[in-house]
């Protein structure tokens, strides 16, 4: 039977957020007048916390703002791949790199499934030997530069559980006969966890530490490089799934 790793990003992979890492990488090195722009962010921020826009909103705002509102192609190109460099040199949990490799030796496809942007989660996929990948879109101007608008919803809580659902669908796996694991730090991702055969915590803020006791989601520390999880036996998995 196939077996998928979906593995999320941000705090689970690496050790901190990449979103505003990479706007800032990105201003810095082409437009660093933009970096004065960042106390316009307070209103936005504010509004998305109160609820009054949504985080698909807030993050179209900062993409205008610190990459503008059309980003060359080849610019783009060489930001995601220095920037990416800079993320498997600094910003990778140790144990992450473990698992990928464990799960990757015992057979599984493994897929990064994150609400980053395509954009630039991709190179870092790539960097880290990881081919598929799910992720946020953005919209593309007419001769392909980067628009700051996104094409469909941010992959984040149930709109990443959604897209992992069309991505095992557009393969013509169905959810019976695949055996699915998914990583994540964050209880925004409880329904992933909560799809998976096998759903891990890494690392999680108090929220999900809360949801995985509850739900018997093993916690995993990947500050370091811990023994990775064993695919499980055939024995182990339910006669459904064999």
């Amino acid at each position: 039977m196939p077996r998928f790793a979906f593995y999320d990003l941000d705090r689970t992979v690496t050790r901190l957020p990449t979103w505003s890492a990479f706007l800032f990488f990105a201003a810095a090195r082409r437009a660093p007048w933009r970096l004065a722009l960042l106390p316009l962010l307070a209103a936005p921020a504010l509004a998305q916390r109160a609820g009054w826009i949504s985080r698909d909103r807030l993050k179209e705002v900062m993409h205008a703002l610190f990459l503008g509102r059309a980003l060359p192609a080849a610019a783009e190109a060489r930001l995601a791949a220095d920037f990416a460099a800079r993320v498997l040199a600094r910003n990778i949990r140790p144990g992450a790199r473990a698992q990928i490799a464990a799960d990757r030796a015992a057979g599984y496809r493994v897929v990064l499934a994150t609400a980053a942007h395509r954009f630039y989660a991709e190179a870092i996929a790539r960097a880290l030997g990881i081919e598929d990948v799910i992720a946020t879109e953005a919209r593309r101007t007419d001769d392909g530069a980067l628009a700051h608008l996104l094409d469909g919803a941010n992959v984040y809580g149930a709109a990443k559980l959604a897209a992992v659902e069309r991505w095992l669908a557009a393969r013509g796996v169905a959810r019976g006969d695949a055996w699915v694991r998914v990583y994540s730090d964050h209880a925004s991702d409880a329904p992933s966890l909560a799809f998976a055969d096998e759903g891990f915590a890494v690392n999680p803020h108090r929220r999900l530490r809360a949801l995985a006791a509850e739900r018997h989601w093993p916690v995993l520390d990947w500050s370091a490089r811990a023994a990775p999880i064993p695919a499980p036996t055939a024995s182990e998995q339910p006669a459904c799934a064999r």
